[in-house]
């Protein structure tokens, strides 16, 4: 997990990109107020209020099965409850098929219904449920639950029909047109383009193009924008701050890949696959993450302190003074700290530290720096980067600042790393991005990791890097 061999030598020649340009408006930077007007709020289909009650309708009819004496109201209410906590979030553009939820409903509701006769078996004997009772609540519930949500979808799909959402796309003028095409022979779609957000016009195009921040901001106003298609790869890093702005003015977001076939992508629009991209860096960066980072760190500190002290000792005896390494290095939002960890290596000079890509001939350390540094353990003093808030304990790993400037010109998406406070290991580690691995490979692994964030998926990469340290292969 070391920080200086978690990408390729920079005397390695990237990768040939053959994408086109993109970069058609100034990057608004970090503004917290977006230059666009929010739009109207739509009416009624981007509530989840009406799946909600669906739900807890269907939850209440499967009630029906209980008999008197199981027709508690703290049960049924626990039943709607445990429903409600399992239904799906988010949703697919714009109103999904009830076909397609059909497998996902039924199992949910049968997870509800077995969790709740092992719950009412464990505390309540008397009352447990027989086989035929859970077999008839769960068949009323999952029937009542297609039949309410089947209504709801139907409906949103007539008013999506008649009121579509209105759309701009964003990227290369070719692509968006083949993009626009396909979407308008598909209204049932619920999107209309009305513009392409481009460098510039090519004189064939069927829908205005909006080469202007002034055009972009009338458009948005003018057609009460709701929806935004990113529709080259490039769009999400490079304008990542017109992203963010039209996110925050109330439109959706999505990223569609025109060039990939969709056959097997859970979620399409006209036939091409798509994902919601979330703008809001209040979900990437959250409360429950840093309360993670706080315990967890805090927690292994006062644990390993002795092994801390241990190998503070024995560097100090092995290889002289200066125990802790000090580098200053790049976090969220491009601001600078200072990393701390064992000294394993020391530099000619400052200019060697901060520019010089690995460590001069590793073979040459002492054996105890060596072991250090294959078993991670000269990374433990970054616990205390994470309890101050200088990192995370799950991030894109955290580069120097030459290394930053020369990366975030070379390969696509680097720069977008830094949307997130950085952290000792990430989803680039666990996926064998360390040493002299591809950066390209890395900025992308950690990009789909901010753009898909869960505190749950954090917890799997800490298990998933606790195992691999149990057999270390070197950082």
């Amino acid at each position: 997990m070391t920080a200086e061999r978690t990408a390729p030598s920079p005397g390695v020649q990237p990768l040939d990109h053959p994408s086109s340009p993109v970069s058609v408006l100034p990057q608004r930077g970090t503004a917290t107020a977006s230059r666009f007007p929010a739009p109207r709020p739509p009416a009624g289909p981007d509530s989840p209020v009406p799946l909600l009650v669906a739900d807890g309708v269907a939850a209440l009819l499967g009630s029906l099965a209980l008999t008197e004496d199981q027709q508690h109201p703290l049960l049924v209410a626990l039943l709607i409850v445990a429903s409600l906590l399992l239904r799906p979030r988010g949703g697919r553009p714009p109103v999904p098929a009830l076909l397609e939820e059909l497998p996902a409903l039924w199992g949910r509701v049968a997870v509800v219904w077995l969790a709740f006769a092992a719950l009412v078996a464990a505390y309540r004997p008397e009352r447990a449920l027989s086989v035929g009772t859970m077999l008839t609540g769960l068949a009323l519930q999952a029937a009542a639950g297609c039949a309410l949500r089947g209504a709801v979808h139907g409906r949103r799909r007539a008013v999506l029909l008649r009121h579509p959402h209105t759309a701009l796309l964003v990227g290369p003028v070719a692509t968006a047109q083949r993009v626009a095409a396909a979407v308008l022979r598909h209204p049932r779609c619920g999107v209309r383009p009305v513009g392409i957000v481009a460098e510039k016009a090519d004189g064939t195009e069927s829908l205005p193009v909006l080469t202007t921040d002034e055009e972009v901001k009338r458009a948005v106003i003018q057609n009460g924008v709701r929806a935004v298609l990113a529709v080259h790869p490039s769009v999400r890093t490079e304008q990542g701050g017109l992203l963010g702005e039209l996110a925050q003015s109330g439109c959706v977001v999505w990223e569609v890949d025109a060039d990939s076939p969709a056959y097997t992508a859970r979620e399409r629009l006209a036939g091409f696959s798509c994902r919601r991209l979330d703008m809001s860096p209040a979900r990437r960066d959250s409360v429950g993450k840093r309360m993670l980072d706080v315990l967890v760190s805090g927690t292994l500190l006062l644990l390993v302190s002795p092994l801390l002290l241990t190998c503070a000792v024995a560097l100090r005896i092995s290889d002289g003074p200066g125990v802790v390494f000090r580098q200053e290095r790049i976090g969220k939002n491009g601001r600078p700290f200072t990393l701390l960890k064992f000294r394993t290596h020391r530099p000619v000079d400052e200019h060697e530290s901060a520019t010089r890509w690995s460590v001069a001939n590793e073979n040459e350390m002492r054996w105890f720096c060596r072991m250090l540094r294959r078993t991670s353990l000269d990374e433990l003093l970054q616990l205390w980067n994470v309890l101050r808030g200088d990192m995370s304990l799950v991030g894109p790993r955290p580069e120097r600042p030459y290394f930053v400037s020369q990366f975030s010109q070379t390969y696509p998406g680097y720069a977008a790393r830094h949307r997130m406070r950085t952290g000792i290991t990430g989803l680039a580690q666990i996926h064998g991005l360390r040493g002299d691995t591809s950066i390209e490979d890395r900025s992308r692994f950690d990009n789909a990791y901010i753009d898909n964030w869960s505190l749950w998926q954090d917890v799997c990469i800490l298990l998933r890097t606790a195992v691999s340290l149990v057999r270390p292969t070197g950082s």
